[in-house]
């Protein structure tokens, strides 16, 4: 049976964390205002769509051709889950001047050199995903959908209370990192339960 308990978590941690499209979705918020950072959001979309079509794609043909590669996959996932876990908790609070701006096709560009939605997009669908819905075509796009819209979710939070965040993140970081570090470990965990 899927785990969409421990998926959820792991997506919705991995998107709401700082990654370069929170930052700049944050930045461009707090500068620029909610509406005229909308078209940067809508890029962020249509990029994290393709990417995450193209790990589904990518992922689920190594699988395919490769089927013992599952679990040193879900190690290394697990090991990068916990890396990140270590980084969100060890990490500051959220500085001015990190992110890049922009509009729509910033945005789209933005994506492919996004080392951290990569990452994202081949541990889901490795680690949780293609163990059930392994060859499900509309499953798989049905997914790469989902985790696109959670990244757009948190682009449009970020934007909307960029300003907030800022003055959150920096007040009560330890205890805003710990939180997050401690959900991602429950991500490790669950991957092997």
């Amino acid at each position: 049976m899927f785990h969409w308990l421990s998926f959820l978590t792991y997506a919705v941690v991995t998107t709401v964390t700082p990654g370069p499209n929170t930052i700049a979705s944050m930045s461009g918020g707090s500068k620029n205002g909610f509406r005229k950072t909308l078209p940067f959001n809508f890029g962020v979309l249509a990029g994290v769509s393709v990417i995450m079509a193209l790990c589904a794609l990518f992922c689920s043909l190594l699988s395919s051709v490769l089927p013992k590669i599952r679990f040193p996959m879900l190690i290394i996932g697990a090991a990068y889950i916990l890396y990140l876990a270590f980084m969100t908790w060890r990490g500051g609070a959220v500085s001015e001047g990190e992110a890049p701006g922009g509009g729509f096709l910033s945005a789209v560009l933005l994506q492919y050199l996004n080392v951290k939605l990569i990452l994202y997009g081949i541990v889901s669908m490795e680690t949780y995903i293609l163990p059930y819905y392994q060859g499900n075509i509309p499953a798989l796009l049905g997914f790469s959908l989902l985790m696109a819209v959670f990244c757009f979710a948190a682009t449009l939070l970020w934007s909307a209370f960029g300003t907030a965040f800022k003055w959150l993140f920096a007040k009560h970081s330890k205890t805003v990192n710990l939180i997050m570090a401690l959900l991602l470990v429950y991500c490790a965990v669950s991957l092997f339960l």
